[in-house]
């Protein structure tokens, strides 16, 4: 395996499958069965997954609900979605621990960087819920910053799309597709890959992004086996 610690960012929206809301239970066993692949290879691998498929905060607070308020309910929102994917992968005989920025010790543990990285040494894959714990930042952002804090080798955010190209593939069919892709580049071509507080923290930290199509069954393990799939972000 080219990567022997990854962080894998999904989000909330991926695990609706074909439903409007929600989670697919479909789609759950699916990514299990993806990660397993990775954990049988003795790659260590953290997750960070968004709440988008049951509440955004940012969508709240454009039809008038406090901000923070709002930021806080999609905090929860991902620790649901971290439940989730935890009783999936449990399904597939891996362990796992879901720790939560925002403290729910009933459910989750806290955030404890010595601890994540004890777990991870373990052979567990730990998920991480709650965002950064704080509002008005990202769950790309929260991806970036455990990364960083578990010496992550790369971050692969999975995605419905099979890399990052010149513009929306889905909305315009001229758009080209980027196989690899500078930091600086993408700043200047105006190419949404994470928000700009995500972006500029990984490129200060020297630390990777691989954008790839997570719904394609393999592609996860060809990935960090080191294949050329989706788009690299480095230096």
């Amino acid at each position: 395996m080219k990567y022997k610690r990854v962080l894998l960012k999904l989000s909330g929206e991926a695990l609706m499958g074909n439903r409007q809301y929600g989670i697919d239970p479909n789609r759950l066993q699916e990514y299990a069965e993806e990660i397993k692949q990775l954990t049988d290879k003795k790659v260590e691998v953290a997750i960070v997954i968004g709440g988008g498929n049951i509440f955004r905060g940012l969508a709240g607070a454009s039809k008038g609900m406090d901000r923070v308020q709002g930021d806080h309910m999609g905090m929860l929102a991902t620790v649901i979605n971290g439940l989730a994917l935890q009783g999936a992968l449990e399904d597939e005989g891996i362990p796992t621990r879901l720790q939560s920025a925002v403290k729910i010790n009933e459910v989750a543990e806290p955030f404890i960087r010595r601890r994540a990285l004890r777990h991870l040494e373990k052979g567990r894959v730990v998920i991480f819920g709650g965002g950064t714990g704080n509002p008005y930042f990202t769950t790309d952002s929260a991806a970036v910053l455990r990364a960083i804090e578990i010496k992550a080798d790369v971050i692969l955010k999975g995605t419905r799309v099979d890399g990052i190209y010149t513009s929306d593939p889905e909305k315009n069919t001229d758009a080209t597709k980027f196989d690899f892709i500078s930091f600086d580049d993408v700043l200047k071509k105006g190419l949404k890959v994470m928000d700009t507080t995500a972006f500029t923290l990984s490129q200060e930290n020297h630390l990777p992004i691989i954008v790839f199509d997570m719904n394609t069954k393999g592609n996860l393990l060809k990935v960090v086996s080191g294949e050329n799939i989706g788009t690299k972000v480095n230096l």
